[in-house]
C-alpha cells in the first residue's frame, strides 16, 4: 500500500490515505473505526480527516516523520478487511506544509482566502465549526 521506508533518519511527509468500508458496515461503524485509525498515534500526526457522504468511509492525512509510521501505512489496524491506499503528497511535507498548501490552493485556483471564506459564511446550524467552544 505505502512506498517503501526510506533510510533512517528520513524526513517527514504528510500521507493521504483513502479508505472504503467492506458491504455491511455501517455508516456508525465506519465512522467509528475510521475515528480509531486516526487516533492511533503510533501511526504519525494525524492532520486531517473526514467521512465519506453515501459509500462509508473516509480520508486521512496523516504526517509521517519515522519509519515505523511509514511500516504502519500498511497495517489497516481497526480498518481491516477495508480498501485502502496509501499516497505521498507532493508539497505536504509536514502538518504546516500540508495547511500552507490548503491556503494556496484557495487562493492560486479558488481566488479567495480561509479568513474571507469565513466572513462571509452563513449561519448554518450544520457548520459545527462555527459552534462555540464554552
Amino acid at each position: 500500500m505505502a512506498e517503501p521506508a526510506s533510510a533512517p533518519g528520513s524526513s517527514s511527509r504528510c500521507f493521504l490515505v483513502h479508505a472504503l468500508a467492506p458491504a455491511g458496515v455501517s455508516a456508525r461503524q465506519a465512522n467509528d473505526l475510521l475515528n480509531a485509525y486516526v487516533a492511533d498515534a503510533r501511526r504519525g500526526l494525524p492532520v486531517w480527516h473526514d467521512h465519506f457522504v453515501g459509500t462509508h468511509g473516509g480520508a486521512v492525512v496523516l504526517e509521517v516523520r519515522t519509519d515505523e509510521e511509514r511500516s504502519l501505512l500498511d497495517d489497516p489496524g481497526p480498518l481491516l478487511g477495508w480498501q485502502l491506499s496509501a499516497h505521498p503528497l507532493t508539497f505536504s511535507l509536514s502538518a504546516v506544509g500540508f495547511a500552507a498548501q490548503t491556503s494556496f490552493t484557495l487562493e492560486r485556483y479558488g481566488g479567495a482566502s480561509l479568513d474571507a471564506l469565513a466572513a462571509a459564511e452563513s449561519d448554518d446550524p450544520r457548520f459545527w465549526w462555527r459552534r462555540s467552544s464554552a
